[in-house]
């Protein structure tokens, strides 16, 4: 009898762990990303498709929200096991900056670092230049003219970034509203045909090598790129957002632009079973030629420098520091 129980224990303690192993595996690995027609949505589908053969019967799934913002708090908060973030965000998330109303995001960690930068662009109607002579990001800022400012809604990391730029013009959104301009917020399917109408006169937006929606601006909206000016650089960098120049890769473009640079991590929620963590950084670092392919913004993807401190902004997902150990990579 001893042993018949001892067998049923035993049994029951197998079923239990068969049943445990057999909910996770019904339970989906959630992406956070952000809507259709974004340049991050784009990247968490070719995410989804390399990930497949690492999650065997699991199931993928891209989260068509989110941003910048956030998406640390999506994954802190265990509504998703992934996702892009931006660098800058992340750490802000972690510190509990004022941006996320002082609460510490203390579940995420990095996966994948540097995966490309995420540069802030502005581009302005051509017609606003000539009807009103402001030709530089400064005079427009200062001028104390309507202008008609588009960007992507709360959540995104442009609204707070557009923020910062106007504090240091001694400006905020009712200002600009009183000047007898605007600030128009809409999806990034809205927006090229904003720009097309000249419904907005600026559109201040996240810019990535081959990103579609601006892709689609610069090739039938009568814009230009515009570098932002000295002081708006200064204003982002107290945000961390760090000065860079937008490679010349549109039309619209007559050269470099200068801009900032939020940077890109891919982050994970900390209870993401280590092995998991470990095969999803391997693939990713692995399998980037391929997938920068089907995501241009990945092509200067550097394996080595992806789990340096300053291109993940927080602490390494353990699963992925045993990779990068194993690679001898830089931590």
């Amino acid at each position: 009898m001893r042993n018949i129980s001892k067998f049923a224990l035993i049994g029951t303690a197998v079923a239990g762990i068969g049943a445990a192993a057999s909910a996770l595996a019904s339970e989906p690995l959630r992406i956070g990303a952000m809507p259709v027609g974004s340049g991050w949505y784009v990247a968490a589908s070719t995410l989804e498709k390399t990930l497949r053969p690492v999650v065997g019967d699991r199931k993928l799934e891209v989260i068509p929200r989110g941003g910048g913002v956030a998406n640390p708090v999506v994954v802190d908060t265990g509504r998703a096991e992934i996702a892009l973030s931006n660098v800058q965000t992340a750490q802000l998330a972690v510190a509990g900056d004022a941006l996320y109303n002082g609460k510490k995001a203390e579940n995420i960690r990095a996966l994948v670092g540097g995966l490309n930068p995420v540069f802030l662009g502005a581009m302005v109607r051509n017609d606003f230049v000539q009807r009103t002579g402001l030709d530089t990001f400064d005079k427009i800022m200062a001028s104390g003219k309507a202008v008609r400012i588009l960007m992507k809604p709360q959540g995104s990391n442009v609204p707070p970034a557009v923020d910062a730029i106007l504090a240091a013009y001694g400006l905020d959104r009712a200002k600009i509203k009183a000047n007898g301009g605007d600030i128009i917020q809409v999806d990034v399917a809205q927006t090229p045909a904003i720009m097309r109408d000249g419904r907005a006169d600026i559109l201040i937006d996240t810019v990535l090598r081959g990103h579609p929606m601006i892709t689609e601006v610069a090739l039938t909206a009568d814009v230009r790129f515009m570098d932002l000016s000295p002081k708006a650089l200064d204003a982002l960098a107290k945000v961390g957002v760090k000065p860079a120049s937008i490679p010349e890769w549109f039309k619209g473009q007559s050269g470099p632009t200068k801009s900032g640079d939020f940077g890109t991590v891919l982050i994970a929620h900390r209870n993401l079973p280590e092995n998991l963590a470990y095969q999803i950084t391997k693939v990713v670092i692995e399998q980037m030629p391929e997938m920068a392919k089907n995501y241009p913004a990945w092509s200067s993807f550097k394996a080595e420098e992806a789990g340096k401190r300053e291109n993940t902004g927080i602490a390494l997902h353990p699963g992925a520091a045993r990779y990068y150990k194993e690679r001898g990579f830089s931590m």
